[in-house]
């Protein structure tokens, strides 16, 4: 039976709320809700008042990780000082991650590059994860969605850069061949998805829509009209969904732009490796709501 990915147009705070709803779901226990909190400078990234309906709704604890690369959250002084410029402590609990060491270790015997995924130590507190993806490019990845947020999302700073350097954190972790960083990116979701035991459920949010990453200080400004909305329990079928939905989206004249991005990077083959490994299917059933 092919999993369901719900999609509606409409593009809202209460949008977000009403899919989740559709999921039919409640995430057990304790539930950490992963978001993109935003690199200082960027204009792009989803605010907290928009996903404010859905987390009062869950009744979760908001969760972030430290970056890899230069810039204002690379270090937990500085990202809970982004935190704060941001505006999420105003809105949620906030919960980084990793703000303290030493990293969880998450074993992946099946990965195909990475056998080890490095994560924030306060994973350990939670039962289950609702993660928040803002869909857009990425300078890297291609793009970004469900599982560019399992992954680099949910690793700790030291984690980010060894699933960029495929594993090799000795040498330049920016130069790892691509496809192996893109399957280091699956490897690593498989770790998360395998500690909670499937207790995940996925919004991707196509509004924004950007070639670069809200990790981008400096980023251009969106170049596709907002598409909607979309909810699945099945990461790899929201993402293809999404990219399903840009290909579709002929009329719009930044989608040849937002393409390139995405085929350059040859980012389809991040969703080909998670599939490979059993993460979802790329094959799903769209409803409309």
């Amino acid at each position: 039976m092919k999993p369901i990915v719900y999609f509606t147009k409409s593009v809202s705070p209460e949008a977000v709320l009403k899919l989740y709803e559709k999921l039919g779901v409640t995430l057990p226990g304790k539930v950490a809700i992963k978001v993109h909190s935003g690199e200082v400078g960027n204009q792009n990234f989803l605010r907290p008042a928009f996903w404010k309906p859905v987390v009062e709704h869950v009744g979760g604890t908001v969760t972030e990780c430290n970056t890899a690369y230069d810039g204002q959250r690379n270090t937990t002084e500085k990202h809970l000082k982004a935190i704060r410029k941001h505006g999420w402590n105003d809105y949620f609990d906030f919960d980084l991650l990793d703000a303290e060491g030493p990293d969880l270790v998450l074993e992946i015997p099946e990965g195909k590059v990475i056998k080890k995924n490095f994560v924030g130590k306060n994973l350990v507190k939670y039962d289950s994860m609702l993660v928040l993806s803002h869909f857009k490019g990425h300078p890297m990845g291609g793009y970004g969605g469900a599982l560019k947020q399992l992954s680099i999302g949910v690793a700790s700073s030291y984690g980010k850069a060894y699933i960029h350097g495929s594993g090799d954190t000795e040498h330049n972790i920016w130069a790892a061949p691509h496809d192996s960083f893109l399957e280091s990116m699956a490897d690593a979701a498989s770790s998360v998805i395998k500690y909670f035991k499937g207790n995940i459920a996925y919004i991707n949010v196509m509004a924004n829509m950007s070639v670069d990453c809200d990790c981008c200080d400096v980023a251009e400004d969106p170049c596709m009209k907002d598409i909607g909305v979309l909810a699945s329990l099945d990461p790899v079928a929201i993402d293809q969904a999404c990219l399903d939905l840009v290909y579709a989206a002929k009329d719009d004249p930044g989608q040849k732009h937002f393409l390139e991005r995405v085929e350059s990077r040859n980012g389809v083959h991040t969703i080909e490796a998670a599939a490979a490994l059993g993460l979802g299917s790329r094959e799903y059933e769209l409803k409309e709501v």
